[in-house]
């Protein structure tokens, strides 16, 4: 199977939209201030805008989409016809799982950082009493899956690069192997002269 531009340019480009998103997501991550409440002695949290968790979804969708298009068209590295045996496999089935753990703790952190994020408390204690804090999504979770997506990305061009050199569609391993077609010489290492055929 011969590697596709447009193929590993759909992967590079959700994989790049998605870390942008994802470092946007981390820009924007909502925050809160306590407020007293006007009609009574207990305060709430008032929050910023939750752009964060659309930008966070956005990056797993991405992601998402990005993962199917490249288990898609090798078949998961399980269903094809067959790899080449040989170091170019073993570095298929290495950037395979490597590409595989990197997706799963980028959706894992984009996530879990939008759910976390869009969590708001609403009351909070009695005003003038002990110190309190609003819930908020801790810095750093969706700088985590940015990174987990870019990483990702290195591992799923490298795993369809090398699968689409190793995968011979169970045939080009042996093209060269088989019956060879050229013409027999036997007539003329056997030729038998012409005077013996003679009467």
């Amino acid at each position: 199977m011969a590697v596709s531009i447009p193929i590993l340019a759909v992967i590079i480009s959700l994989h790049l939209i998605a870390f942008v998103f994802a470092v946007g997501a981390e820009r924007r991550r909502s925050t809160a201030h306590v407020e007293p409440d006007k009609y009574d002695e207990t305060t709430f949290c008032v929050y910023a805008s939750d752009a964060s968790t659309v930008y966070g979804l956005a990056a797993f969708g991405l992601l998402l989409i990005s993962q199917v298009v490249v288990n898609g068209v090798t078949k998961c590295l399980c269903f094809g016809k067959g790899l080449v045996v040989g170091g170019s496999t073993t570095w298929a089935i290495f950037f395979f799982i490597f590409s595989w753990v990197t997706f799963l703790g980028a959706e894992a952190c984009l996530l879990a950082g939008s759910a976390r994020n869009a969590y708001h408390t609403k009351y909070r204690g009695i005003f003038g009493g002990q110190a309190i804090s609003c819930a908020t999504l801790r810095k750093g979770v969706f700088a985590a899956g940015a990174a987990l997506t870019l990483l990702s990305m290195i591992g799923s061009v490298f795993y369809y690069w090398i699968h689409s050199k190793a995968d011979t569609g169970g045939w080009q391993k042996h093209e060269n192997e088989g019956i060879g077609m050229a013409g027999s010489d036997f007539t003329h290492q056997h030729q038998v002269p012409a005077d013996v055929i003679k009467p």
